[in-house]
């Protein structure tokens, strides 16, 4: 119970990665707001939460309506006396988007898709920030974690998918810059493949998508656990150095390696910077993973090495 006391939000929280943020925060002793659009699924996340003790409390909350996000945050101060320790920024409406138009180029898509990947992922994020923040400043002390991937290092899915990612890396390295000198943290947190319940739906259960390329599929069966993002958090939170992270990039397997965790499941964590991962992506070159040991890391600008779709 290492987050006793602490107060938590967790942005789209009525499945996937939200969910498991919340399962992980809220056993670790932490109360946890969880917002999403669906009564249905918050409350089935709460169901979860409360099956393993934890506090959780749902909140329809729709992350693209400014007036929703005002009441929340206004809520969480009656309640809780002004205290958000942290706030995860995970509420992402894209991936219906991003499936329905696989293969296709930016050109040969409605420009609106721009809309339905990064309203919610990138402008929720930022209005969400600016509420936490002057929650966290008056107390001089938080953490704010911005869900985001690979994707804003090199080409994924789509040019708005790749726009929004690297703009939600810039928006907590930004954020970093402003709120180091009042004690609040604000990273961007990269999972690898997560083996969500969409990514199930729309991968694991049929043929590979059309215009998908033929490895996607293989990424995801070996993907992270929903929960290992939210064990990630919980270490980051309890970090005594997490100021000298703030502003910074940080992958899953990052975080599993220097806090020393597997996934929930009891895998290891694949780890996307190491020489041994790299060398599978390059057809040529793959034979070599088979001697070369797993403890070589390069830097993370050579993930673009890898092939142009995960």
């Amino acid at each position: 119970m290492s987050l006793s006391g602490w107060v938590c939000l967790v942005t789209g929280a009525s499945r996937g990665i939200g969910r498991g943020i919340a399962l992980q925060l809220s056993e670790a002793g932490a109360t946890v707001y969880i917002t999403g659009r669906q009564e249905d699924t918050l409350k089935q996340t709460a169901a979860q939460v409360k099956e393993r003790g934890g506090n959780c409390v749902p909140v329809i909350c729709d992350s693209t309506n400014d007036k929703e996000i005002e009441d929340l945050f206004e809520r969480i101060k009656r309640e809780q006396n002004g205290r958000l320790d942290i706030l995860v920024n995970n509420a992402y409406a894209g991936v219906h988007a991003i499936f329905g138009n696989m293969g296709k180029k930016f050109w040969e898509t409605d420009p609106t898709i721009w809309d339905s990947i990064n309203n919610t992922g990138l402008r929720g994020h930022y209005f969400f920030s600016v509420h936490a923040s002057r929650m966290m400043v008056a107390q001089g002390q938080g953490l704010i974690v911005t869900i985001s991937s690979m994707g804003g290092l090199r080409y994924l899915f789509n040019v708005p998918y790749g726009v929004g990612k690297a703009a939600c890396d810039r928006l907590a390295a930004d954020m970093a810059v402003e709120l180091k000198s009042r004690g609040v943290a604000s990273v961007s947190l990269w999972p690898g493949a997560v083996q969500t319940e969409l990514v199930s739906q729309l991968i694991l259960e049929k043929e590979t998508p059309e215009g998908a390329d033929s490895k996607i599929k293989d990424a995801f069966t070996n993907g992270e656990t929903t929960e290992l993002s939210g064990m990630c958090i919980v270490n980051l939170a309890k970090d005594k150095s997490l100021m000298s992270l703030s502003g910074k990039v940080l992958l899953t397997c990052d975080l599993a390696r220097r806090y020393g965790f597997q996934d929930v499941d009891g895998r290891s964590v694949t780890d996307y910077t190491s020489l041994k991962f790299l060398l599978t992506q390059v057809p040529y070159l793959s034979w070599l993973s088979v001697v070369t040991p797993s403890f070589l890391h390069l830097p993370r600008f050579v993930l673009t090495l890898a092939s142009n779709r995960f």
